[in-house]
């Protein structure tokens, strides 16, 4: 890379570099490009990128992002109103929705419970509570992962749940996801089999941190 660039490219190429998987080579080969397109092309790509701040928001029902309040899915007069699945991100939801095999409701945290008691005055937990409060949920699905960390997070939301909803069925993901692997990351077969054949429960006790490995 040329020890000094012109201020402006220095500026685009600084920020292109702090995306995953973009060093400051690669940043600098897709900085040229964007000048190699036709101007339009240009500033409709920046207009783009302004925008993902300006119009993108959470949706307040299911904390996904979105640009319509509620999001498309949770207003979806088609989507089964009395289940919801539980995510840890929103790249999750995304692989589970992309998969066709589920047509119920979600819910994003935004972070995992780690510790009995823990987050109980979180915003994400108390969105939850709010969201099953109604009655109209009969079923929430524990879709965290097969990690350590997701699997105690699931005991203490399983336990959270049913202690406020005695009659809720909650139930997590079959064990056909391998160990330590995120949601995300499931294959589409896989995921399907494990919605089928998920497992309803009271409470469990996740896996130990030792077993992990």
């Amino acid at each position: 890379m040329p020890r000094k660039l012109p201020d402006a490219l220095s500026a685009v190429v600084d920020q292109l570099a702090r995306l995953p998987g973009l060093g400051p080579k690669s940043a600098l080969r897709a900085a040229m490009t964007l000048l190699r397109w036709p101007e339009g092309e240009t500033r409709r790509f920046g207009a783009a990128v302004y925008d993902l701040r300006d119009r993108l928001h959470l949706c307040p029902q299911c904390g996904a992002l979105t640009d319509v309040t509620p999001c498309s899915l949770c207003s979806d007069p088609a989507r089964s109103r009395d289940m919801l699945c539980v995510t840890a991100d929103w790249d999750s939801m995304l692989t589970i929705e992309a998969g066709g095999f589920y047509s119920g409701l979600y819910f994003i945290l935004g972070s995992l419970p780690v510790a009995a008691g823990a987050g109980d005055d979180g915003a994400d937990l108390r969105r939850l509570d709010e969201r099953v409060a109604g009655g109209e949920i009969k079923e929430v699905v524990l879709a965290l992962g097969a990690t350590v960390e997701a699997e105690q997070a699931e005991s203490l939301l399983c336990a959270r749940l049913r202690r406020r909803l005695p009659d809720l069925c909650v139930s997590r993901l079959a064990q056909g996801i391998n160990l330590a692997q995120e949601v995300r990351f499931v294959d589409r077969d896989t995921l399907r089999q494990s919605f089928k054949y998920r497992q309803h429960l009271e409470y469990f006790n996740p896996r130990p941190a030792s077993s992990a490995e």
